[in-house]
Parts: C-alpha cells; structure tokens; sequence
C-alpha cells in the first residue's frame, strides 16, 4: 500500500513534544523524517526511562524515524545539515526563536535558495511581538493563555493532566504542512510557516474568550457543567465515579423513570425543566446521589446504557489500559517492542504499519554517506 507522503522528505531540528508531534504525524503517513539531535539527544530522550528503559515521551512521538547526531556548532555538520536541506521537502524546527538563524539557518536564507522548500516553526509565542524572546514550555502557555483559569474546581486553577499545548501546536504545524505540500503541488512554491504555542491555545479558548467579553465569564466547576442540571460526577456504592449527562427534559424524565425508578421525579416542578433542576441543583443532584450510592457500578451502568442515558466512568489510567475500546499499534523501540494508543484517525480498510522509534544516532553513519557534500 502507497501512503500519501512517500517519497517526502522530512528534516526535522527538534526537541520535546511539539515539533517531535509533527513530525511522528508525517511519518505515520509516509514520509521519511530525519531527527536532527545534539550530541546528547533530545533532552526528552531523558524525561524517563519508563518504557524498556527508554523515555515515554521518545515513544510516543518518535515513531518511524531516523535519527542522527549533529553539532551544529561544527562546520561538517553545518554542511551536513545543508546538504540534507537541499534535497529536503520540508523543515520543522522548535529550537528557540533565532538560534537557526545565528547558525547561518534562518528561513529567510533557506526559503531564497530553495524556493520549493516548506519550512515551519515552532515556537512559544512565534518570531515577533512583546514575548517572542521568551522561553516556553507548555505548563507556562497554560497559565498564559487562560486555560489553567477555566480547569479545575471552584478552589483552584489547574493542569491540564496531559501536555495539550504542545499538542496542539504540533498539529497546527502538521496541518499546515500538509496544506503547502498541496499548494506546492499545484504551484511549485514552498511556504514559511510559523506556529506559536500561545496562538495555537488563544484559539482553543474561543468559547471562554467571548463569554468573558460579552460578560458571561466562566467558572471553574470541575466535572459539572455550569448550567445544565443534572450533568455531573455521581460515586456508586463500590466506589467508581459515574459522569452522566441530561441534555434536555425528555432525558430527565426517562432517567427519573427508568434509573432512578421515581417517574413522578420527572414532572415535579422543582425538577420538570433545566433552569428549575438549575435552581434547585442540590436537589436534583442529592436525588441522583441517593440512587447512584445504592448500587454498584456495573449493574449501573448497564442500566444507564438500557436507557440510552448518555455517561461516562470516570477512569484513571489503570482503567484506560484494560478499556475495551482502547485500540493499540505495537512499535519496536532499541529496548524491546511497546504497546502504544492508535492514532485516532483511522483509514476504513487499510492496514497501516509504524516504523521503530531509534536509538540516538542509529542512523549517523547512513545519513553522513548518503547526503556527504564531498
């Protein structure tokens, strides 16, 4: 089977999570990606060594590639890094904003010499403006953007649990890479592309952003929907956390009838509507509570799924790892093979493979061969 970037190829400076989550996309869909790392690797190589000893985040991210080591201080290398570009079709690097550039790198420079070449950053706050110069990591762009405002409860901002910053810049950049490699199908012109983690997250809080300008700013309320009643966490009798959701009142009503086994709870008017069970939560919320702390949570939740009630368990990862839906690719790593969640989009009969993740600078000595300036 032909996947739709073979015969692109990637080079990558890179280093973390975002551009490594770029990249990985790329690969995944054919391209040849080369890792460019300093000599000691990129520094999430040594985030952990949870996985056969090797780091969780290379796992993730890293899939597919080849790897080389180069110190861009060194002239060979420079060259090296050259030659590779000259026969690239695309550059991704997420080094700091001009550190490419005083290394003789810098897009300006790339994209006059080769005008068919796709070069994208990825930075924190992008090549200009008041905060370009500084640093970034994605907990800060959390805090920076408002979205650690809007997470958590009532007590206290938070985290969001996984690193959704870098995530989203990451596929922001592979998003529009794939939209320049189209153009330049039709055109022959290459495209310089700047993502910033802060305006990757900006976007994402849309909604929060206007409610507040508009003057309907939100509050945190943990998993509880700030004005739809009942839509929250619910504990059963062994113990599990039940999120369910009540969209509108025929919803109440069947929950009341078929789940709760109180049908007269679904007209009485302190609950009949969702700005009354609005007004009156605690009520609402106390007359799930009851019937929910009365049973266990799998006889629960087939009664829920009966009803065509819509609800979630509230899992941790113990419980992802044994979920039933969870579907799983198996990557080779230089210490043994791993088991890693599927990419979400899934292409309706056709099988796709994923190459190994490697061992820094597995492929030094092929690369220095194969694009030597001499």
């Amino acid at each position: 089977m032909t996947l739709p970037l073979e015969g692109i190829l990637v080079v990558s400076v890179e280093q973390a999570v975002a551009a490594p989550q770029c990249t990985c996309r790329l690969a995944d869909a054919g391209a040849r990606v080369i890792k460019v790392e300093r000599p000691e690797g990129d520094f999430a190589r040594h985030y952990d060594y949870i996985v056969h000893g090797e780091s969780a985040h290379l796992v993730w991210l890293n899939r597919g590639k080849e790897s080389v080591v180069c110190d861009l201080t060194k002239e060979e290398d420079k060259a090296l890094l050259e030659a590779m570009l000259a026969k690239a079709d695309v550059f991704v690097q997420n080094l700091k904003p001009g550190a490419l550039g005083k290394l003789g790198f810098s897009f300006e420079r790339l994209r006059k010499d080769y005008p068919k070449l796709i070069c994208a950053s990825i930075s924190g706050y992008g090549e200009s403006g008041p905060y370009a110069q500084r640093k970034a990591y994605d907990l800060l762009i959390q805090a920076e953007s408002g979205l650690a405002s809007v997470t958590g409860g009532p007590e206290a901002p938070a985290r969001v649990g996984v690193s959704v910053v870098d995530i989203a810049a990451g596929l922001s950049a592979y998003e529009a890479i794939l939209e320049a490699l189209i153009r330049r199908s039709r055109t022959g012109e290459g495209a310089t592309i700047s993502v910033s983690m802060f305006d990757a997250m900006a976007e994402w809080m849309t909604i929060p952003l206007l409610n507040q300008e508009w003057g309907n700013p939100f509050k945190r309320v943990g998993l509880k929907h700030p004005t739809i009643a009942p839509y929250g966490v619910f504990q059963t009798r062994d113990g599990a956390d039940i999120l369910i959701s009540i969209q509108n009142d025929r919803e109440w009503r069947v929950l009341a009838d078929k789940v709760l086994g109180n049908a007269a709870l679904g007209t009485d008017e302190r609950f009949a509507t969702n700005p009354q069970r609005q007004a009156n939560r605690a009520e609402t919320d106390a007359a799930v509570a009851a019937v929910f702390g009365e049973q266990d949570v799998e006889p629960l939740m087939k009664k829920l799924a009966a009803a065509d009630i819509a609800f979630a368990r509230v899992n941790d990862s113990a419980l992802l790892s044994t979920h039933p839906h969870l579907r799983r690719v198996t990557v080779g790593t230089p210490s043994g093979p791993a088991s890693t969640p599927a990419p979400g989009a899934r292409f309706v009969g056709e099988e796709r493979h994923y190459g190994d993740i490697p061992a820094l600078g597995a492929h030094s000595e092929k690369i220095r061969q194969e694009f030597s300036p001499h």
